[in-house]
């Protein structure tokens, strides 16, 4: 095994307390489509065009009509071996999962307790009069119908139940994450570390004194400031490293 992997499985096997944040990386040998960049357009429209509270209120069936599509296409995605070996880590106690994706996979996988930081695609929730009350439910239909959906208890129309640009975290979220920042190691996997306040969390956990690393599979700018970086995809190291952790993960 790779020294660093070595390390990293050191690490874990010592940590009572386990944080581990992950991003679109992780669902990539899923075959989740791309969110971002030329690939992620959908009928030449790129994602900060479609998920914002603007886009909604001005034409709710074309955002739904890509949401629809976005679903369509996770539900013939499977969990990978990074997602199966992150769902046997939760099963122990001090493992906690922060997720910036909204696919549903981790929860496919088993792992407990996921705090969803952008919510999930699979969730719906009332955009009219029941917005306020924190009422969602879950419906895991790859097609919707009707579109746009509708709330039942009121009528009005639904939303998807993520976090929208323009959007603030909701708080309840932000402080499970900052109650998790108190961790023996924090490990980013998967993300590109540029989106904010996701992106700030491995560096407040390694000012808490967290060992901090990284998995992905090209270093991101936030690798130098982290005590240890892996270049390589997530699927890959995970497993590797299963079998190494003794003591806190498995």
């Amino acid at each position: 095994m790779d020294d660093r992997l070595q390390q990293l499985a050191k690490r874990l096997s010592g940590a009572t307390r386990v944080t581990v944040m992950t991003g679109a990386g992780v669902s990539a040998a899923s075959g989740v489509p791309t969110f971002r960049g030329p690939h992620g357009l959908w009928r030449s429209f790129r994602p900060e065009d479609l998920a914002t509270p603007h886009a909604f209120a001005r034409d709710p069936r074309m955002v739904w009509e890509w949401y629809d599509w976005r679903r369509s296409q996770l539900a013939a995605c499977e969990p990978n071996a990074a997602h199966d070996v992150l769902a046997r880590w939760s099963a122990h106690p001090g493992f906690t999962l922060i997720t910036q994706n909204v696919d549903g996979l981790h929860e496919r996988a088993g792992t407990r307790d996921v705090i969803r930081f952008h919510g999930s695609i699979w969730e719906l929730q009332c955009a009219e009069e029941c917005r306020g009350s924190g009422s969602g439910w879950e419906d895991r239909t790859a097609h919707l119908d009707p579109l746009p959906p509708r709330c039942p208890p009121c009528g009005g129309l639904a939303g998807p139940g993520v976090v929208w640009f323009g959007e603030a975290i909701d708080p309840a979220v932000l402080a499970r994450c900052e109650r998790a920042l108190a961790c023996d190691v924090f490990l980013s996997i998967g993300t590109s570390s540029i989106v904010y306040p996701a992106a700030g969390l491995v560096h407040a956990a390694k000012r808490l004194g967290a060992f901090t690393a990284e998995i992905n599979p090209e270093a991101t700018e936030a690798a130098g400031d982290l005590n240890l970086a892996i270049a390589m995809p997530a699927e890959d190291v995970l497993p590797q490293i299963l079998g190494s952790v003794t003591s806190s993960c498995d």
